[in-house]
């Protein structure tokens, strides 16, 4: 028999009975289905996560005053850093930007319009940091710092709450009655890791140390970012942290460290490798249907195989030997699973690219794996579940057969 033989016999036999066919291609559908659908999903969450850390930059060093916490007590003094540390840290041959952070929740107000939002307190050096782009005007420079200048930079989200403008430059917001000149918009960047970078008022840090905390430690800080170079070895710069920092605070050997270091680049391959097992544990929670649905092909064959014993005696009676009966019945089971497995590697990517993108409003990656492993499942699955029929069906005796009822 000619391969364009044998899929026509198989397709005879498996319309023969289209309910009981259909109901084991659902099978197969399904369980591919939902493993495209687990793979999309796990993809999709991995995109998002490393998508958020790419926006904060995998070169980034986030420095938190305070010691980490020890049986749920934080030990040591939260004003452990200060703006001397970061422009000393700022010195390092591996960093290219430096800025201290302070940040404070605020009401804005603009006209008869107020809005909560988050004011942030830091240094030019945030612009590099942060990778903002300003949509009008410009950020502030070393001078408005020096100087505590009432300069402020206003995120997109923020600018549309407060109804003002799109390029608002000039104009004029009030933070607990002190005045603020908008010197620029910066672009939509969308949500991070640390929260919206749409929603927020950025503004020198001595500004909102001096005139809006009025804090008897001016330079302390909350936190200190810098930007390394590329090429630039995280390890390495964190030791030269680490040790600068344990020698500007007087840190004796024995003591903790007061300050909590934070790489991205390691949090990112360490959230990297839990989605990954994450993806793989969704996979094969999806696998299970699949499992399922190769029994049912299991099934059909074995009832066929009954069904079909006088034909098969009448087969071998005629000269057909062991090795055409097992093909046919695996070829048939094959096709089966290979209807069943594009049908649901077409649904799975139809509804997982339409859910995601119209009704979740996420942009769902496109890989090639659930084709592979559609295929893949189409000649695996229907093999293995055709397998023992297929033997079955070859072994029979053509006399008993023939005598069949």
């Amino acid at each position: 028999m000619t391969l364009n033989d044998m899929i026509k016999e198989s397709w005879l036999s498996i319309s023969g009975n289209k309910m009981r066919s259909f109901l084991t291609v659902l099978g197969i559908v399904i369980g591919v289905m939902a493993v495209v659908i687990m793979v999309a999903v796990g993809e999709t969450v991995q995109q998002t996560i490393t998508d958020k850390f790419a926006s904060l930059g995998t070169n980034t060093i986030v420095i938190r005053a305070g010691a980490a916490q020890s049986a749920g007590i934080r030990t040591g003094n939260r004003q452990t850093l200060t703006t001397d540390d970061a422009e000393f840290l700022a010195r390092l041959p591996d960093v290219a930007a430096v800025t201290p952070l302070q940040t404070s929740g605020v009401q804005v107000v603009y006209g008869n319009k107020n809005w909560a939002t988050s004011m942030i307190g830091a240094y030019p050096g945030y612009q590099v940091v942060q990778n903002v782009e300003m949509e009008y005007g410009t950020f502030f420079d070393d001078n408005a710092v020096k100087n505590a200048s009432t300069y402020a930079v206003i995120g997109p989200d923020t600018l549309e709450e407060l109804g003002m403008s799109k390029n608002a430059v000039g104009e004029i917001i009030r933070v607990q009655n002190t005045p603020f000149v908008i010197i620029g918009v910066m672009k939509a960047k969308g949500d991070s890791m640390m929260g919206s970078q749409d929603d927020m008022v950025i503004i020198p840090i001595t500004t909102l140390k001096k005139r809006l905390q009025g804090s008897r430690f001016p330079k302390s800080v909350s936190q200190i970012m810098l930007k390394l170079y590329q090429d630039a070895d995280n390890n390495i710069a964190i030791d030269q942290i680490t040790t600068i920092l344990r020698q500007r605070h007087k840190l004796k050997d024995t003591d903790d460290d007061d300050f909590q270091i934070t790489d991205m680049k390691q949090v990112m391959e360490t959230m990297e490798s839990v989605t990954g097992y994450l993806k793989l544990l969704l996979v094969a929670i999806a696998a299970v249907s699949l499992l399922v649905g190769s029994i049912g092909i299991m099934n059909m064959m074995l009832v066929s195989v009954a069904e079909r014993t006088r034909e098969i005696g009448v087969r071998k009676a005629i000269g057909a030997r062991e090795k055409s009966i097992i093909i046919q019945f695996l070829s048939e089971s094959v096709l089966i699973s290979f209807i069943g497995s594009m049908a649901g590697l077409i649904l799975g990517i139809g509804l997982s690219q339409g859910i995601g993108r119209f009704v979740l409003g996420y942009n769902v990656p496109f890989s090639i794996w659930p084709v592979v492993l559609s295929v893949s499942v189409a000649v695996v699955v229907g093999l293995s579940s055709g397998v023992f029929p297929a033997i079955k069906a070859a072994k029979l005796n053509p006399i008993d057969s023939l005598r069949y009822e």
